[in-house]
């Protein structure tokens, strides 16, 4: 992967996949939750979190006895779609808008994986799990769960990646869906009245 050049709509689209890989995310949470009673993070803890940043507070012995904030609920899920838009940009970044033109898995899994690294190294130690959740009951199970829930990100942006590039963004497979649309349309609209 190398930096490419990146112009506004591959800007929209990065944001777009971004969503949409979060939304993977969120819907592979809720499978584990509902399936096999796997709890996943709370992002009412995230936005604990980010909302004592300015008080200077940024490392917590343990985030869920730290006092509740107002709206840390939603600060939290707001900061959980940006951070999966602020990944799927800095991801757009290092492939180029080649790739978004022609989305392959592997860059986008191997990208997935890596941002495993964040939590591992930022969101865990602050929240007092530790380096990895060294801390918590089952380090090797939550560092597996965080692991899972990367690759599904990852997965996510490829699969975002290949639909917007499909559906929306690049000309040359829109110009001939439009194409197909207006020549039916006007085989419909020329069509001899039977009645």
């Amino acid at each position: 992967m190398s930096l490419g050049p990146v112009d506004a709509a591959d800007i929209v689209e990065a944001v777009l996949i971004g969503l949409g890989a979060t939304l993977l995310l969120d819907l592979w949470a809720l499978f584990l939750r509902r399936a096999f009673s796997v709890p996943s993070l709370s992002y009412c803890l995230l936005g604990r979190w980010v909302l004592y940043m300015p008080d200077g507070k940024i490392v917590h012995e343990s985030i869920t006895a730290t006092p509740q904030k107002p709206h840390e609920c939603t600060v939290g899920w707001i900061t959980h779609y940006l951070i999966g838009t602020v990944f799927a940009l800095l991801f757009a970044l290092l492939v180029s808008g080649s790739w978004l033109a022609r989305p392959t898995l592997l860059p986008a899994l191997a990208f997935g994986i890596a941002t495993v690294l964040v939590p591992f190294f930022t969101m865990q130690p602050s929240f007092g799990l530790g380096i990895a959740a060294s801390k918590t009951p089952h380090p090797n199970k939550a560092r597996l769960k965080s692991l899972m829930t990367h690759t599904v990100f990852g997965v996510g942006l490829y699969v975002w990646a290949y639909l917007l590039s499909h559906v929306l963004f690049h000309p040359q497979g829109r110009s001939n869906y439009l194409g197909d649309v207006a020549a039916a349309s006007k085989v419909a609209v020329n069509r001899p009245n039977r009645n």
